[in-house]
Protein backbone atom coordinates (compact mmCIF):
# COMPACT_ATOMS: atom_id res chain seq x y z
CA UNK A 1 0.00 0.00 0.00
CA UNK A 2 1.26 3.15 -0.81
CA UNK A 3 2.18 5.44 2.35
CA UNK A 4 0.54 8.73 2.81
CA UNK A 5 2.01 11.97 2.38
CA UNK A 6 3.48 13.58 5.72
CA UNK A 7 1.63 16.46 6.53
CA UNK A 8 2.99 20.05 5.73
CA UNK A 9 4.88 22.02 7.87
CA UNK A 10 3.12 25.10 9.72
CA UNK A 11 4.12 28.89 10.57
CA UNK A 12 3.85 28.70 14.66
CA UNK A 13 5.57 25.79 15.27
CA UNK A 14 8.85 27.21 13.99
CA UNK A 15 12.24 28.11 15.92
CA UNK A 16 11.51 32.08 14.87
CA UNK A 17 10.05 33.98 17.74
CA UNK A 18 6.67 34.94 17.59
CA UNK A 19 5.88 39.35 17.33
CA UNK A 20 4.36 40.03 20.29
CA UNK A 21 1.72 41.76 17.46
CA UNK A 22 0.83 38.39 16.67
CA UNK A 23 -0.04 37.51 20.06
CA UNK A 24 -3.84 37.60 21.62
CA UNK A 25 -5.59 40.46 23.43
CA UNK A 26 -3.98 40.62 26.87
CA UNK A 27 -4.23 43.89 29.44
CA UNK A 28 -0.13 43.98 29.36
CA UNK A 29 0.03 44.57 25.63
CA UNK A 30 -0.97 47.41 23.16
CA UNK A 31 -4.98 47.07 22.05
CA UNK A 32 -4.21 46.01 18.36
CA UNK A 33 -7.17 45.23 15.56
CA UNK A 34 -4.71 42.86 14.02
CA UNK A 35 -4.37 40.45 16.40
CA UNK A 36 -5.98 37.01 16.36
CA UNK A 37 -8.37 36.34 18.49
CA UNK A 38 -7.40 33.70 21.36
CA UNK A 39 -9.63 30.98 20.31
CA UNK A 40 -7.84 30.98 16.86
CA UNK A 41 -4.36 31.26 17.95
CA UNK A 42 -5.25 28.59 20.27
CA UNK A 43 -6.59 26.35 17.84
CA UNK A 44 -4.06 26.81 15.09
CA UNK A 45 -1.07 26.68 18.26
CA UNK A 46 -2.64 22.96 19.18
CA UNK A 47 -3.66 21.80 15.98
CA UNK A 48 -0.42 22.19 14.46
CA UNK A 49 1.36 21.32 17.08
CA UNK A 50 -1.15 18.05 17.60
CA UNK A 51 -0.58 17.18 13.68
CA UNK A 52 3.28 17.12 14.61
CA UNK A 53 3.16 14.77 17.10
CA UNK A 54 0.93 12.56 15.82
CA UNK A 55 2.27 12.38 11.95
CA UNK A 56 4.87 14.48 11.26
CA UNK A 57 7.48 13.34 14.03
CA UNK A 58 6.67 9.44 13.04
CA UNK A 59 6.77 9.95 9.38
CA UNK A 60 9.60 12.35 8.55
CA UNK A 61 12.11 11.62 11.84
CA UNK A 62 14.11 9.01 11.56
CA UNK A 63 16.17 6.96 14.00
CA UNK A 64 19.62 8.14 15.21
CA UNK A 65 21.09 5.48 16.80
CA UNK A 66 20.29 2.43 19.13
CA UNK A 67 17.81 2.77 21.90
CA UNK A 68 19.26 4.41 24.95
CA UNK A 69 18.60 4.28 28.90
CA UNK A 70 17.59 7.27 31.23
CA UNK A 71 17.83 5.73 34.64
CA UNK A 72 15.80 5.53 36.51
CA UNK A 73 13.21 5.52 34.18
CA UNK A 74 13.01 1.56 33.16
CA UNK A 75 11.72 2.17 29.35
CA UNK A 76 14.16 2.34 26.68
CA UNK A 77 14.18 5.61 25.10
CA UNK A 78 14.22 5.81 21.10
CA UNK A 79 16.14 8.92 19.84
CA UNK A 80 15.31 10.84 16.34
CA UNK A 81 16.12 13.48 14.41
CA UNK A 82 15.62 15.52 11.43
CA UNK A 83 17.08 18.23 9.85
CA UNK A 84 15.01 21.04 8.00
CA UNK A 85 16.61 22.62 5.17
CA UNK A 86 16.40 26.24 4.36
CA UNK A 87 14.22 24.95 1.16
CA UNK A 88 11.76 23.27 3.60
CA UNK A 89 11.08 26.53 5.77
CA UNK A 90 10.72 28.92 2.47
CA UNK A 91 8.12 26.41 0.86
CA UNK A 92 6.02 27.37 4.11
CA UNK A 93 3.00 29.45 3.84
CA UNK A 94 4.15 32.24 6.95
CA UNK A 95 2.34 35.06 5.52
CA UNK A 96 -1.34 32.97 5.08
CA UNK A 97 -3.02 31.22 7.81
CA UNK A 98 -4.91 32.10 11.04
CA UNK A 99 -1.87 33.80 12.37
CA UNK A 100 0.03 35.30 9.77
CA UNK A 101 3.64 35.95 10.26
CA UNK A 102 7.21 36.82 8.60
CA UNK A 103 9.56 34.65 7.96
CA UNK A 104 12.64 35.69 9.65
CA UNK A 105 15.39 34.97 6.32
CA UNK A 106 18.12 34.12 9.14
CA UNK A 107 16.35 30.49 10.45
CA UNK A 108 15.33 30.40 6.73
CA UNK A 109 18.61 30.54 6.21
CA UNK A 110 19.95 27.99 8.47
CA UNK A 111 17.51 25.46 8.79
CA UNK A 112 16.32 24.05 11.64
CA UNK A 113 17.65 20.90 13.30
CA UNK A 114 15.64 18.74 15.65
CA UNK A 115 15.97 16.43 17.96
CA UNK A 116 13.42 13.99 19.28
CA UNK A 117 12.64 11.17 21.62
CA UNK A 118 9.91 8.44 22.11
CA UNK A 119 9.40 6.25 25.08
CA UNK A 120 6.87 3.78 26.34
CA UNK A 121 6.07 3.56 29.89
CA UNK A 122 3.70 1.20 32.02
CA UNK A 123 1.31 3.13 33.67
CA UNK A 124 2.03 2.41 37.25
CA UNK A 125 2.82 4.19 40.25
CA UNK A 126 6.37 2.59 40.90
CA UNK A 127 9.80 3.04 41.12
CA UNK A 128 11.03 3.44 37.51
CA UNK A 129 7.80 4.75 36.07
CA UNK A 130 4.80 6.37 36.71
CA UNK A 131 1.01 6.41 36.61
CA UNK A 132 -0.70 8.05 33.93
CA UNK A 133 -1.88 10.65 36.25
CA UNK A 134 1.65 11.30 37.54
CA UNK A 135 2.29 11.79 33.77
CA UNK A 136 -0.44 14.11 33.44
CA UNK A 137 0.24 16.02 36.98
CA UNK A 138 3.77 16.51 36.39
CA UNK A 139 3.47 17.37 32.14
CA UNK A 140 0.64 19.46 31.44
CA UNK A 141 -0.30 21.21 35.34
CA UNK A 142 1.96 23.79 36.15
CA UNK A 143 4.40 22.68 33.31
CA UNK A 144 7.32 25.15 33.18
CA UNK A 145 7.25 25.43 37.25
CA UNK A 146 7.59 21.94 37.13
CA UNK A 147 9.95 21.37 34.71
CA UNK A 148 12.28 23.87 36.97
CA UNK A 149 11.91 21.49 39.28
CA UNK A 150 13.23 18.74 38.31
CA UNK A 151 15.63 20.35 35.46
CA UNK A 152 18.86 20.51 37.55
CA UNK A 153 20.31 23.72 35.28
CA UNK A 154 17.02 25.60 35.39
CA UNK A 155 17.46 27.89 38.17
CA UNK A 156 14.09 30.15 37.41
CA UNK A 157 10.68 29.65 35.28
CA UNK A 158 9.17 33.53 35.39
CA UNK A 159 6.19 33.81 34.45
CA UNK A 160 5.60 37.09 32.31
CA UNK A 161 1.80 37.12 31.35
CA UNK A 162 -0.92 34.63 31.94
CA UNK A 163 -4.07 34.38 29.36
CA UNK A 164 -6.57 32.98 32.86
CA UNK A 165 -8.41 36.15 32.92
CA UNK A 166 -9.15 36.12 28.90
CA UNK A 167 -9.96 31.91 28.68
CA UNK A 168 -13.85 32.74 29.63
CA UNK A 169 -16.07 31.38 27.13
CA UNK A 170 -12.96 30.38 24.98
CA UNK A 171 -13.49 26.92 23.60
CA UNK A 172 -10.76 25.10 21.52
CA UNK A 173 -12.24 21.98 19.28
CA UNK A 174 -10.44 18.38 19.96
CA UNK A 175 -9.25 19.93 23.06
CA UNK A 176 -10.09 20.24 27.00
CA UNK A 177 -8.35 22.08 30.07
CA UNK A 178 -6.08 24.75 27.98
CA UNK A 179 -3.74 27.40 29.19
CA UNK A 180 -1.69 29.77 27.66
CA UNK A 181 1.01 31.81 29.76
CA UNK A 182 4.10 33.38 28.55
CA UNK A 183 7.35 32.43 30.47
CA UNK A 184 11.12 32.68 30.75
CA UNK A 185 13.18 30.06 31.45
CA UNK A 186 16.43 30.20 32.58
CA UNK A 187 19.71 27.87 32.29
CA UNK A 188 22.83 27.78 33.75
CA UNK A 189 25.12 26.99 31.57
CA UNK A 190 28.93 25.24 32.64
CA UNK A 191 31.21 28.34 33.11
CA UNK A 192 32.67 30.13 31.38
CA UNK A 193 29.15 30.43 29.61
CA UNK A 194 26.77 32.94 30.50
CA UNK A 195 23.28 32.00 32.01
CA UNK A 196 21.03 31.98 29.03
CA UNK A 197 16.88 32.81 28.98
CA UNK A 198 14.30 31.41 26.89
CA UNK A 199 11.09 33.61 26.45
CA UNK A 200 8.46 31.19 25.09
CA UNK A 201 4.71 30.74 24.92
CA UNK A 202 3.43 27.77 26.97
CA UNK A 203 -0.02 26.41 25.88
CA UNK A 204 -1.09 22.97 27.38
CA UNK A 205 -3.88 21.65 26.97
CA UNK A 206 -5.59 17.43 27.33
CA UNK A 207 -6.42 15.87 23.88
CA UNK A 208 -10.26 15.11 24.22
CA UNK A 209 -11.86 11.86 23.87
CA UNK A 210 -8.83 10.08 25.15
CA UNK A 211 -6.05 9.84 27.81
CA UNK A 212 -3.90 12.58 26.62
CA UNK A 213 -2.01 15.87 26.60
CA UNK A 214 0.18 18.06 24.83
CA UNK A 215 2.34 20.90 25.65
CA UNK A 216 3.80 23.37 22.94
CA UNK A 217 5.90 26.12 23.49
CA UNK A 218 7.01 28.64 21.10
CA UNK A 219 9.81 31.11 21.06
CA UNK A 220 8.46 34.76 21.62
CA UNK A 221 10.32 38.26 21.55
CA UNK A 222 9.54 39.41 25.40
CA UNK A 223 12.34 42.07 25.21
CA UNK A 224 9.87 44.99 24.88
CA UNK A 225 7.73 43.92 28.11
CA UNK A 226 7.65 45.97 31.08
CA UNK A 227 6.61 42.68 32.71
CA UNK A 228 9.32 40.55 31.45
CA UNK A 229 12.70 39.79 34.15
CA UNK A 230 15.42 38.40 32.28
CA UNK A 231 15.09 39.50 28.57
CA UNK A 232 15.12 42.69 29.03
CA UNK A 233 17.79 42.88 32.18
CA UNK A 234 15.73 43.69 34.38
CA UNK A 235 16.74 41.23 36.58
CA UNK A 236 19.92 42.29 37.06
CA UNK A 237 18.23 45.14 39.20
CA UNK A 238 15.95 43.73 40.62
CA UNK A 239 16.23 39.71 40.85
CA UNK A 240 17.18 37.87 43.51
CA UNK A 241 20.27 36.55 44.79
CA UNK A 242 23.25 34.64 42.91
CA UNK A 243 22.63 33.75 39.42
CA UNK A 244 19.16 35.38 39.38
CA UNK A 245 21.23 38.68 39.21
CA UNK A 246 23.46 37.94 35.95
CA UNK A 247 23.05 39.45 32.97
CA UNK A 248 21.87 36.66 30.59
CA UNK A 249 21.85 35.74 26.89
CA UNK A 250 18.70 35.49 24.65
CA UNK A 251 18.34 32.10 23.22
CA UNK A 252 15.55 30.32 21.75
CA UNK A 253 13.68 27.05 21.48
CA UNK A 254 10.44 25.25 20.19
CA UNK A 255 8.83 22.04 21.95
CA UNK A 256 5.97 19.73 21.06
CA UNK A 257 5.19 17.05 23.91
CA UNK A 258 2.72 14.98 24.03
CA UNK A 259 1.54 11.92 26.32
CA UNK A 260 -1.15 9.64 25.88
CA UNK A 261 -2.27 6.48 27.01
CA UNK A 262 -1.99 3.81 23.91
CA UNK A 263 -2.20 0.11 23.91
CA UNK A 264 -1.93 -0.17 27.64
CA UNK A 265 0.80 1.55 27.50
CA UNK A 266 1.59 5.57 28.46
CA UNK A 267 3.84 6.45 24.77
CA UNK A 268 5.82 10.21 25.99
CA UNK A 269 7.17 11.93 22.76
CA UNK A 270 9.42 14.97 22.71
CA UNK A 271 10.41 16.92 20.04
CA UNK A 272 12.54 20.18 20.05
CA UNK A 273 14.90 22.73 17.85
CA UNK A 274 16.97 25.33 19.88
CA UNK A 275 19.78 27.92 19.62
CA UNK A 276 21.47 28.61 22.76
CA UNK A 277 22.71 32.26 21.25
CA UNK A 278 25.85 33.78 22.17
CA UNK A 279 28.90 32.47 20.95
CA UNK A 280 28.39 28.72 20.97
CA UNK A 281 28.54 26.92 17.48
CA UNK A 282 25.76 25.32 16.47
CA UNK A 283 27.88 22.55 15.68
CA UNK A 284 28.54 22.08 19.42
CA UNK A 285 25.06 22.77 20.62
CA UNK A 286 23.86 19.74 18.41
CA UNK A 287 26.08 17.63 19.89
CA UNK A 288 24.78 18.14 23.45
CA UNK A 289 20.58 18.13 22.54
CA UNK A 290 20.66 14.87 21.99
CA UNK A 291 22.15 13.86 24.90
CA UNK A 292 20.10 16.34 27.35
CA UNK A 293 16.45 14.92 25.51
CA UNK A 294 16.95 11.55 26.33
CA UNK A 295 18.34 12.47 30.03
CA UNK A 296 15.27 14.11 30.76
CA UNK A 297 13.35 11.23 30.89
CA UNK A 298 15.23 9.93 33.89
CA UNK A 299 14.70 13.38 35.62
CA UNK A 300 11.09 13.38 35.16
CA UNK A 301 10.78 9.61 36.97
CA UNK A 302 13.40 10.58 39.24
CA UNK A 303 10.96 13.27 40.23
CA UNK A 304 7.83 11.73 39.99
CA UNK A 305 9.02 8.92 42.62
CA UNK A 306 10.85 11.32 44.98
CA UNK A 307 7.14 13.15 45.17
CA UNK A 308 5.17 10.50 45.05
CA UNK A 309 1.86 11.27 48.01
CA UNK A 310 3.08 14.74 47.97
CA UNK A 311 1.37 17.48 47.90
CA UNK A 312 2.50 19.77 45.00
CA UNK A 313 1.74 23.48 45.05
CA UNK A 314 2.18 25.25 41.68
CA UNK A 315 2.63 28.88 42.13
CA UNK A 316 0.28 31.03 40.03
Amino acid sequence: MPTSPSPPLGPLVRLLPLNLASLPAHPSLPSSPSRPSLATFLSALLSEALTFADHTLPQTFHLSSSSKRSPPATSPVALLKRQLTPADLAAIPFRTGPVPRAASEVQTRNGEAWFARRSRHAPRAEPGTASWAEFDEGLRVGHSEKERMYTPDVYDSYRVLGWEGEMSGVRVQGFEEVEMSLYEMCHELPAPLKPRVFSVVVVTAKTAGEEGLLVVQVPVDAAALGEAMYSNGRNEREGGDGVKRKRCVRGMYVSVERARVLDGEVEWVMATASDAGGWLPMWSQKMGVPGAVVKDVGLFIKWVGENRGKEQAVPR
